[in-house]
């Protein structure tokens, strides 16, 4: 009777190793019945054909493996649903931002012996209107424009636009909307029998975020971070003139509202946007209710005082729901997409308003008149847009998401207020560079209480660094808000940019073309100082450059390299000008005490080089 015990290597990973041991394994046990380990033999072609498996289960297996570590998984969607696993919400694309002047014209009108502009004749800009530029740039701005209101938190200028014989005819009007690179685009979805955790799919470019979800019955559907969150907070416009909190710091009211219409969104790549909502039963829901101490710990199996219940604001009703499914109904389904660098556009190109959801306050009106004044109305942004980035590449995912998971969405230490500045959402713009510090005491403070100084730069539709507009601060001043503890205020500020060029001399060996070389080494250094590889406060190595241009094919050696600063807003560059020799020290150029970045503006003209003879 043949015995079972074999020694069998399980340490085996690809095929040499396979081939190795089975035939190792055929000679130990069967040495009288197969001997025969030729190349070309029957018998090593069943062994190899094993060992061709193997190799490959092995692969598929460490594969596998990998893709369940956000660190060294490489497939798109694997490492979006990691980041969405640790907390980390991935960016497709940036969203520029800008400011845009409304300008409308008004007749005068005689009252009380005075003349003032006629109102009868103000227009009204609906929300989700849009202006694009000549080059097809558009922008969008959410909030409505009434021209014949004016408020502190929507004022309205006022001036004389033209006088005939010392009589005002005509004034102009002005308004102010916050404006964002994107185009509103809808999408229905049909749904028949309810389907627990039903999914859709929404494929396009440059997707930002989802508008808003309402059913064919009118019903809104609410977005949640996850679908076990039975609370939102809802936003409520202040308008009550009583209200002391009017004049801007309370302009909206919130309320915590329990809801059964949610869903959650993700994307699962660079294209794709995925919706989930919940799998429940619509005729089973539940009321909208909102939360008191008679309705919190609804559920729990115990009595609701229990001490070791730990208690969430975003479902403390225990209800053990996770929403209803769409059923005998149709679904609406408005997102955004725009933004990129190529958004970042001048000032004084978003000029084309679209006038369709543009009408007049009131009626009756004289059509000629009222044609000539809704021909005066016209847009301008006096500074350009920023904030527009491309999306996060897989390690900025990856690196984002690690420092995401530690911080679990508090802002505790320095680095989780830089996660988060870094996380905006992309509607409010983008930050291309980010630091935040303690404040020295040779800053200038603006609040006695700072405690952290955030230091930020944003891009232009070159791609170039440029300094963050006032509107982008306040964004990311009012996302932080958010998340910073009680104590805490933050300065936010735009880090310097310090333009640099390179000059390097090279000598080549005697069978290489001079130009071919030289078109090499300046490619290295274009990669090597590309902004996406730089951060604030980071130095110059002068000897990474050095073997940079070593390693390269062809070069024999490399005799100098030399940074010199560029300065200049009347050339394009920084006005900052920098002692590049004084700040250099053991072959380390170092950047100022305050925080500064690194930037050839221009690599096809500031990165130059020279063969010399040996």
């Amino acid at each position: 009777m043949a015995t079972t015990n074999r020694d069998i290597k399980y340490i085996n990973r690809d095929f040499s190793d396979f081939r190795a041991r089975l035939i190792e394994y055929a000679r130990t046990y069967f040495p009288q019945t197969y001997n025969d380990f030729s190349a070309a033999s029957p018998g090593m072609m069943f062994m190899e054909q094993a060992s061709y498996v193997g190799d490959v289960l092995s692969f598929y297996l460490d594969n596998q493996f990998q893709e369940t570590f956000v660190q060294y998984a490489q497939q798109t969607n694997n490492v979006f649903e990691l980041a969405y696993m640790f907390g980390y919400k991935p960016k497709t694309v940036g969203v520029a931002q800008t400011n845009i002047n409304f300008y409308q014209q008004l007749p005068s009108k005689l009252s009380a012996s005075v003349y003032v502009p006629d109102y009868d004749y103000a227009l009204i800009v609906e929300g989700n209107s849009t202006v694009s530029s000549p080059n097809g740039d558009t922008f969008l701005i959410q909030d409505k424009i009434d021209f014949s209101t004016s408020s502190s938190q929507d004022p309205t200028t006022v001036s004389v636009y033209q006088i005939a014989g010392n009589i005002p005819q005509y004034y102009l009007l002005e308004k102010t909307r916050k404006a964002i690179s994107a185009t509103i685009n809808s999408i229905d979805f049909s749904f028949n029998n309810p389907e627990p955790f039903t999914t859709i799919n929404i494929t396009d470019t440059n997707i930002i975020k989802i508008l808003d979800v309402v059913d064919s019955d009118g019903n809104v559907w609410y977005e949640v971070d996850h679908l076990g969150q039975e609370m939102i907070l809802d936003t409520v416009k202040n308008t009550n003139i009583n209200d002391p909190n009017i004049n801007g710091n309370t302009p909206y009211l919130l309320k915590l509202k329990k809801v059964a219409r949610r869903f959650t969104s993700r994307f699962t790549s660079l294209t794709n946007i995925q919706i989930q909502f919940g799998s429940g039963n619509p005729d089973n829901i539940t009321e909208e209710i909102t939360p008191n101490p008679d309705n919190v710990g609804i559920g729990l199996p115990f009595e609701k005082d229990k001490l070791t219940v730990a208690y969430s604001p975003v479902n403390f009703l225990y209800t053990g729901t996770y929403g209803i499914s769409p059923s005998s109904t149709t679904l609406t389904v408005r997102y955004l997409t725009g933004g990129g660098i190529n958004a970042n556009v001048n000032s004084g190109v978003l000029t084309n308003l679209n006038k369709s959801n543009t009408k007049f306050s009131q009626v009756n009106l004289n059509s000629a008149t009222a044609n000539y004044i809704f021909e005066s109305l016209t847009t301008n942004n006096n500074v350009p847009a920023s904030g527009g980035t491309g999306g996060d590449t897989l390690e900025e995912i990856r690196q984002n998401t690690l420092a995401s998971a530690a911080s679990q969405k508090r802002s505790v230490t320095a680095d989780d207020y830089l996660i988060r500045a870094l996380s905006m959402p992309s509607d409010y713009g983008s930050i291309s560079k980010a630091l935040i510090e303690q404040p020295k005491l040779t800053d200038q403070q603006v609040s006695t209480i700072e405690t952290l100084n955030l230091y930020i730069l944003s891009l232009n539709a070159a791609g170039q660094l440029d300094y963050a507009n006032d509107t982008l601060k306040n964004n990311l001043r009012t996302y932080l808000s958010q998340y910073r503890m009680i104590g805490d205020n933050i300065e936010i500020r735009n880090a310097f940019i310090i333009n640099i060029g390179v000059d390097f001399e090279i000598i080549v060996l005697p069978e290489y073309n001079n130009n071919e070389i030289l078109l090499a080494c300046i490619t290295a250094l274009q990669t090597y100082f590309k902004i996406d590889n730089w951060q604030i406060n980071q130095p110059i190595m002068l000897k990474d450059l050095y073997i940079i241009l070593d390693k390269i094919k062809g070069v024999q050696s490399v005799k100098d390299i030399t940074i010199s600063n560029k300065a200049g807003s009347t050339s394009g560059y920084s006005q900052y000008a920098y002692d590049i020799t004084g700040a250099t020290q053991n072959q380390v150029i170092y950047p100022s005490l305050d925080p500064s970045i690194f930037e050839i503006r221009y690599p096809n003209n500031d990165i130059k080089g020279k063969v010399v003879p040996l």
